[in-house]
């Protein structure tokens, strides 16, 4: 029996403990809040998205960053032995639009609940409110850990699982990080990802609290583009959100760090140019004695319309049996082409991950063990790896926490 030290109580580090103690270890987790499971219980807006039942191509390709290296995990450990895993804690499990998992009652507390009951049926032996300061190796081996108060505790395995450093409120404040790069592996650039986006358009304020459902949206770099989907998206003081939005930032964000990038909406993308222009002309024939900013009630919400009178080259006081076919034109190619210009992300305390992480060339992918340091693994948001919206994440979290749980304490120091 070896002794493994988990470090960090998030959803990756309770799997590890799990597997690694299921595996006959002794297992000790520590945690540096007062509880487990801190950012796991906000995930999914408290409701705690668990995974994606999709089939295994929808998860490679909602995986954003090194899914090849993803391939032992997420067969070793699929998506349909997490939705078994929990049922057999006893929680309950749901799918919802996209194949999204959720607990059945809708609360992320059943998840970490279910989690915590299994440490202690297991023996797993729980250090709430304890810091990790140090991982500490010899000769390329794992030895100890140092806690905050200098204490030195040996083992033969180290998981990290200390997470990223997104929404740092919940205790991810990068120490993972730190503890890999002191042990020779390389940090890739870290971002924040899934996380709303900043516009330099003073109007988006007006547009504030409006939810568009079924629209397009498009982003450009100079003339390429660069993302494109339909879906649901939210105006807010500061610029765009919503799911659509928090996808793309995921495909974007590297790019957003160095340039500003042009986005456009499709606010009528079920509608042709030519059907939207039919579309147009009859409403207009209905209005055609009204002024043109009294013609579009049936068109866009009420919060809409004056943005969009504002910013079309139609005199909002003009006549609309005055309205020139070119202008009718250009007033439809603005419905398609709805304008915004995209000049960032918002920040962690936003971003519901961190993109970048430890590079995966350092860690083999069948294990997660460190190929620098023997009985050293990392399991995951401290990765190198993210994904999309739709319980993608946890899933790599879910998988990389088994493997690393589940091979920890065979690879014993010499």
């Amino acid at each position: 029996m070896s002794k493994v030290l988990v470090v960090g109580g998030g959803p990756a580090g309770m799997f590890a403990a799990i597997f690694a103690a299921r595996a006959g270890h002794e297992v000790h987790l520590y945690e540096k809040n007062e509880k487990l499971g801190k950012k796991l219980f906000i995930t999914g807006k408290g409701r705690c998205n668990i995974t994606n039942a999709s089939d295994m191509e929808v998860l490679f390709q909602s995986v954003v960053g090194n899914p090849k290296f993803l391939y032992s995990g997420f067969y070793s450990f699929t998506n349909d032995q997490v939705i078994d895993f929990f049922e057999a804690l006893g929680v309950a499990t749901k799918v919802e639009r996209g194949n999204r998992v959720f607990p059945m009652s809708d609360h992320s507390s059943d998840v970490i609940g279910g989690l915590t009951r299994e440490l202690r049926r297991l023996g797993v032996k729980i250090h709430l409110n304890t810091a990790v300061k140090r991982v500490g190796e010899l000769n390329h081996t794992f030895r100890y850990i140092e806690l905050e108060d200098k204490t030195k505790i040996e083992g033969d395995a180290c998981i990290i699982a200390t997470g990223g450093i997104s929404y740092p409120s919940t205790g991810s404040t990068g120490d993972g990080y730190r503890f890999a790069r002191e042990l020779g592996h390389q940090v890739t650039k870290l971002y924040p990802s899934l996380v709303p986006m900043e516009v330099k358009e003073d109007y988006v304020r007006e547009l504030q609290g409006l939810s568009l459902r079924n629209v397009e949206v498009r982003l450009y770099h100079e003339r390429k583009k660069v993302y494109d989907d339909f879906g649901e998206m939210l105006f807010t003081h500061y610029g765009v959100s919503g799911p659509l939005i928090i996808s793309a930032s995921a495909l974007v964000g590297t790019q957003l760090a160095e340039h500003t990038l042009r986005m456009e909406i499709d606010l009528k993308p079920a509608l042709s140019f030519e059907q939207l222009d039919a579309r147009l002309l009859r409403d207009f024939e209905e209005c055609k004695n009204k002024q043109f900013k009294n013609a579009l009630d049936k068109l866009f919400p009420a919060k809409l319309k004056p943005v969009m009178l504002a910013i079309s080259d139609i005199p909002m006081e003009k006549k609309v049996n005055e309205i020139s076919r070119e202008e009718r034109h250009g007033f439809v190619n603005l419905i398609k082409h709805f304008p915004l210009t995209v000049t960032g992300l918002r920040g962690y305390n936003e971003a519901i991950i961190t993109k970048g992480g430890i590079r995966v060339k350092d860690v083999d992918p069948g294990t997660m063990e460190s190929r620098l340091v023997r009985g050293l693994y990392f399991a995951g948001e401290v990765l190198d790896l993210d994904a999309l919206t739709g319980g993608f994440n946890l899933q790599i979290a879910w998988s990389t926490g088994y493997l690393a749980g589940v091979n920890a304490g065979n690879s014993r120091p010499e």
